[in-house]
């Protein structure tokens, strides 16, 4: 699919000041991790997850999210009215009902014609928030969208950590919900416009996805726990990911050095190597954010963007590939002209 009229206006983020090693995490179940024979050192060797972030106890995703949402809106230079719509893409959410993006737009002030829900799709939940918000603005119904994310890991890390405590924990405690230990905290927020009001000229120019839904119990997640299967998502994920790419290279017309950085869903070390040696592509064109962020769910592809953005190593100009695999198995591949 391919747009054109749409562009990134801005990408604001947010990070909790609670920092939480991995060595500290296993530090609480080393009992456990001694009885099973596993040496200290595991999480961070396997995951290659140095730490992680927390917010404090009791921090709500709307909260975190609406505090991005303001970022973005000052980087954009827009008024809260100009915001057609506020999309929440977060896997966290305050509550079942009301929509977290309605709990968003009631703290950052949005005015009565502003629209907002949700879009829930695992880790690509920004993503697709990008893509309805540019089809919206393709179709003439806004000028501008604000998607949100806010992002939080501690209740379901504190929980996990008991789990592993207990007596009755062993082996197969451990592998299936070991990812649930990679989670991170954050917040991020994007404005999207028409390209013709746009000060910046960071186009949106497609999406390609596909999914393998037959996968879709191998990551089972609620606010306490996350149950995996770490061999079947790495073996699926990368596999459809392979069948994604080579449509997306066709379809945005890629070659093999076309594209400048890639810009991806961070989720370990052994994701990201055997993904990139799968498809051909050069590692060091991808910023590493895992190894101190965790991984941060559908934030954690905007908010790698962002610090790109910040270090100053995504410049104007450059052709981006924003690129995941999540939970559903679904695979999203966006082009953007930084």
């Amino acid at each position: 699919m391919r747009f054109n009229n749409v562009c990134i206006e801005s990408v604001g983020w947010v990070l909790p000041q609670n920092v939480v090693t991995s060595n500290e995490l296993e530090d609480a179940f080393s009992e456990t991790l001694a009885r099973l024979g596993l040496p200290k050192g595991q999480l961070e060797k396997l995951s290659g997850v140095k730490e992680r972030r927390f917010w404090d106890p009791g921090t709500q995703p709307s909260t975190v999210a609406a505090m991005a949402g303001n970022v973005a809106l000052e980087q954009a230079g827009l008024d809260k009215s100009q915001i057609g719509v506020v999309i929440n893409t977060s896997v966290s959410r305050d509550y079942l009902e009301p929509s977290t993006a309605a709990l968003v737009m009631g703290r950052m002030g949005m005015p009565h014609h502003t629209m907002g829900f949700d879009i829930a799709n695992a880790c690509l939940g920004f993503l697709n928030g990008i893509w309805m918000a540019a089809n919206m603005i393709e179709l003439g119904q806004v000028d501008y969208a604000l998607i949100v994310d806010g992002e939080t890991a501690r209740d379901a890390a504190t929980a996990t950590v008991e789990r592993l405590r207990s007596p009755a924990a062993n082996s197969d405690t451990f592998r299936d919900h070991f990812a649930t230990l990679t989670l991170g905290s954050g917040a991020v927020a994007a404005v999207i416009s028409r390209a013709d009001l746009s000060r910046t000229g960071h186009r949106v120019k497609g999406i390609v996805t596909r999914s393998a839904p037959e996968h879709s119990t191998l990551c089972l997640g609620n606010q306490t726990e996350m149950r995996s299967d770490p061999h079947g998502l790495l073996v699926h994920g990368t596999g459809l990911a392979i069948e994604a790419w080579p449509q997306a290279r066709e379809e945005f017309g890629w070659g093999d050095d076309t594209v400048d950085e890639f810009v991806c869903h961070q989720v370990s070390l052994a994701h990201f190597t055997t993904t990139f040696q799968k498809l051909g592509l050069p590692l060091e064109k991808a910023l590493l954010t895992f190894p101190y962020l965790g991984n941060v769910g559908p934030a954690s592809t905007p908010l790698t963007l962002a610090m790109g953005v910040a270090q100053g190593r995504i410049k104007q100009g450059q052709e981006l590939c924003l690129f995941g695999v999540g939970s559903g198995l679904t695979c999203a591949i966006m082009s953007v002209q930084w």
